[in-house]
């Protein structure tokens, strides 16, 4: 199958999810006959992809309703806070790791219960509007990538044509049906701090756990041209601790969090750009010796390090949340990439809606070409 129009690549990332809103709209706003044929996303960029694929209506419709619905969402809308819920989780998780995994309570789910982010998720996205888009051609497929904990590959669910394409590949597979709420909280599930969700009778988890090539599914799909939202900043990390100081447990998990969420697009965008500048050394009278083909690929990212901007809104979380997350550490202002994927606060979250704007409109130029078919600038990290 091959398409016309850039795909569109949302990666993962928690609250950061936001800033993906903010880029969609300003390049909606500036290019309002843009059509995304092939939508893909994880976690975060996962609920992005299926509001827009679910919309019936434009993109600059959509980009604008989907930021009104981010500029409003709170914590309590992604999971409950009160007291008896977390000091119950967390007294689950003490209670299995000092009986030695005996039964002794209910089984641990996940610091945290997600059943208010599937009721949001319910009011987002339409499975029958999905599969209206299709058939009226305003789609032509949308790609969710999870993580089984079945069998540890990376399951990507393709809702198509039937003439789409399945692949299989090493511990990444795809599957064709009807995506709906439950495959969009599978790919969302955050390791420990979120449960896992069933679907179909099989238990999923983030799929930015396995992704290892989170471009792939678009380009399986035929996109020859892919636009990545990625919500990494490159220049440095966050929460420089200095050479005397241990890491706090927040910090190892933000580290961690964001080599699930943030590393494998650029490690795979680097790979595309290989292949690329092999393909253009080939003569074009020899490309039919390769199976690969040439994709042109534009990602943007912030300017600025979101991680710092979290820890300015720390107070903000509800107050049990809050006390929990110091408790790993995020005092001592090394935590504050960790807090940057639970923050789901108003002010934040507009925060990271303006910023994603704001460095649409610094590649404005770069993006203008993009869509227009006639990039020739390299890629950079602005």
């Amino acid at each position: 199958m091959t398409v016309a129009g850039p795909a569109l690549v949302l990666s993962g990332g928690g609250a950061r999810g936001a800033y993906q809103v903010g880029v969609l709209r300003h390049i909606a706003r500036r290019h309002p006959e843009l059509r995304l044929p092939i939508i893909t996303g994880v976690s975060a960029g996962a609920i992005n992809a299926a509001f827009i694929a679910s919309f019936r209506g434009d993109l600059q419709a959509a980009a604008d309703s989907l930021a009104d619905r981010w500029s409003s969402l709170s914590t309590s809308r992604v999971m409950r806070t009160d007291l008896p819920s977390m000091l119950g989780n967390a007294v689950r998780v003490t209670g299995t790791v000092i009986s030695g995994g005996a039964r002794i309570a209910p089984p641990v789910r996940g610091l945290a219960d997600t059943q208010p982010l599937r009721r949001f998720l319910a009011e987002l996205i339409d499975p029958a509007d999905i599969a209206a888009n299709i058939e009226e051609g305003r789609l032509e497929a949308l790609a969710i990538s999870a993580t089984s904990y079945r069998t540890g590959s990376c399951v990507t669910f393709v809702q198509g044509p039937p003439e789409a394409e399945m692949w299989s590949r090493f511990r990444r597979e795809s599957r064709p049906g009807r995506i709906g709420v439950d495959h969009v909280l599978a790919s969302a599930a955050i390791p420990l701090f979120f449960p896992a969700w069933s679907v179909d009778g099989e238990y999923f988890g983030d799929g930015s756990l396995r992704q290892t090539h989170p471009l792939s599914p678009a380009i399986h799909l035929g996109a020859d041209r892919l636009l990545a939202i990625s919500p990494r900043f490159i220049p440095g990390e966050s929460g420089d601790l200095g050479s005397d100081s241990y890491p706090s447990t927040a910090r190892i998990l933000g580290l961690m969090l964001n080599s699930i969420f943030l590393d494998q697009l650029d490690s795979d965008a680097e790979k595309l750009e290989r292949v690329n500048e092999l393909l253009r050394r080939i003569e074009p009278k020899d490309r039919w010796r390769v199976a690969e083909r040439e994709v042109e690929l534009l990602v943007i990212r912030p300017s600025r390090d979101i991680g710092r901007m979290a820890s300015r809104y720390e107070r903000e979380l509800p107050r049990t949340l809050r006390h929990l997350i110091r408790g790993l550490g995020t005092r001592r202002g090394s935590g504050s990439d960790l807090l940057s994927y639970l923050l789901f606060v108003p002010q934040f979250l507009s925060d990271l809606i303006e910023l994603g704007e704001r460095d649409a409109e610094l590649n404005r130029a770069r993006i203008d070409r993009f869509i227009r078919g006639t990039m020739d600038a390299p890629e950079d990290h602005t």
